[in-house]
């Protein structure tokens, strides 16, 4: 068998009895929903209203639901991260004592979208924001009360940056004397020419 993905922690196998105690026919579609919000970092699968609701279609309380809820999560992050197949999460998960009808509903939702959410999360970026716009401008500033000729040239460069998440743009602007800008130009440089190296 493949290296384990699951370890059977105290945590794991509480979470694992209440989920052998759940309703067969409505695990599925919970399995499904959560698979299908896993790689949004900033947002729940739930909203408190519906997990007022979920608590109720189980008959669960608050704790043992968002134990649940952060378990199936975590089990899908590891098969996402190990890009296991469905055959070989189901075996895995029968051996931490998960009911055979629970992890056979494991394997469905990731036979069904497991590769697309592999994807999902490729396409996730690391940096919780991303880039999208640069400007820039020069400020000469040609003299101050206590000299007459004075030349201080200043670069203001503007980037637009977004959160994946949420794509509002946010703008951060960078002041650099030329000292700043020559040393900034030059980290960019070194780090182009590792790029370049990788590709």
């Amino acid at each position: 068998m493949a290296t384990a993905i699951v370890k059977e922690t105290t945590s794991i196998k509480q979470a694992i009895s209440i989920m052998n105690e759940m309703d067969e026919g409505k695990f599925p579609r919970l399995l499904s929903r959560i698979l299908q919000r896993l790689h949004l970092k900033a947002e729940q699968s739930f909203s408190e209203e519906e997990e007022e609701k979920l608590q109720a279609a189980f008959s669960l309380d608050k704790q043992d639901l968002h134990l649940v809820l952060e378990t199936i999560s975590f089990i899908l992050e590891q098969a996402v991260y190990h890009n296991i197949k469905a055959a070989a999460l189901r075996q895995q998960l029968e051996s931490i004592h998960l009911h055979v009808s629970k992890a056979e509903a494991f394997a469905n939702a990731w036979e069904s979208a497991g590769q697309e959410t592999v994807e999902k999360f490729r396409q996730r970026t690391m940096a919780p924001k991303k880039l999208e716009t640069t400007a820039w401008q020069l400020n000469l500033q040609m003299a101050q009360t206590t000299q007459a000729k004075m030349k201080s040239p200043q670069a203001v460069i503007e980037l637009g940056v977004s959160t994946e998440d949420t794509k509002d743009m946010e703008k951060v602007f960078v002041e650099f004397n030329h000292k700043e800008l020559l040393e900034f130009y030059n980290k960019l440089e070194t780090i182009q020419a590792q790029l370049d190296s990788l590709t």
